[in-house]
């Protein structure tokens, strides 16, 4: 089908779909196990919740295989990232990287006096705008802190060959807190930033379809992603000429 002619974008490949939905996927069973570890102090609701995971045992050895597929996922996309970039089939341009850039900071605060009526004029965003960005790079993070202190708990006597004998007395009690509250952070944010920003906003509401299929509309990547529009459509329909 024609540049002219084409109706829909392909934004994401099948493996970027597939890596998604484990993401995701482990996500939602880390948040649904972990949640009666986190308040234990409310008796009722706690034993409930995890009575539905089949008991405390078993609720861990879901968490503990949800917890070890998502790094396995994460690994992936990592691998996935250098082949792409080595193999040139990923290119850095500064329309399509989702590296932030100084024309991040710029953006947000151009998006901001929008916002408040201090300008008319939006920001004009590539394939990933800041914040798809900062989404993006909090899995990093998260990974760094969740999941690292995720290991060490699950397998402590193994974990203990990486500390010091003077720290046993309260590593143990510093990392459970890493990964409780971090991921309580997570699930805050996902909950209220991600679903908000890619799926209950009026435009998208009750839900974007691209996380299945990939693709957007045209139309929308002209209103959404300008710059990457103007560098897929129009530059190279003038180069074709």
């Amino acid at each position: 089908m024609s540049n002219e002619t084409q109706k829909e974008y392909q934004r994401f490949n099948l493996i970027e779909r597939i890596q998604h939905v484990i993401l995701f996927t482990t996500f939602l069973l880390l948040a649904f196990t972990g949640w009666a570890l986190k308040y234990p102090e409310v008796e009722h609701y706690s034993k409930w919740w995890i009575g539905i995971w089949g008991g405390p045992k078993t609720a861990g050895i879901i968490h503990r295989f949800a917890g070890i597929t998502m790094l396995l996922d994460f690994i992936w996309h990592v691998l996935y990232l250098a082949y792409m970039l080595s193999t040139g089939k990923m290119k850095l341009r500064k329309e399509t990287t989702i590296v932030p850039l100084p024309k991040d900071v710029f953006d947000f605060i151009k998006n901001m006096l929008y916002f408040f009526g201090l300008s008319k004029e939006k920001p004009q965003f590539g394939r990933y705008n800041y914040i798809h960005k900062f989404d993006y790079w909090a899995v990093f993070w998260g990974m760094g802190i969740i999941g690292l202190s995720g290991l060490f708990l699950s397998f402590p006597v193994w974990a203990s060959n990486f500390f010091p004998a003077w720290s046993i007395n309260w590593i143990w009690e510093v990392l459970y807190v890493m990964h409780s509250d971090e991921a309580l952070l997570a699930i805050v944010f996902i909950l209220f930033w991600h679903f908000y920003n890619e799926h209950l906003k009026w435009d998208k509401f009750p839900m974007s379809m691209t996380w299945i299929t990939g693709r957007i509309s045209i139309e929308q990547m002209k209103h959404e992603h300008p710059l990457e529009y103007k560098l897929e459509f129009e530059d190279k329909k003038g180069e074709n000429k």
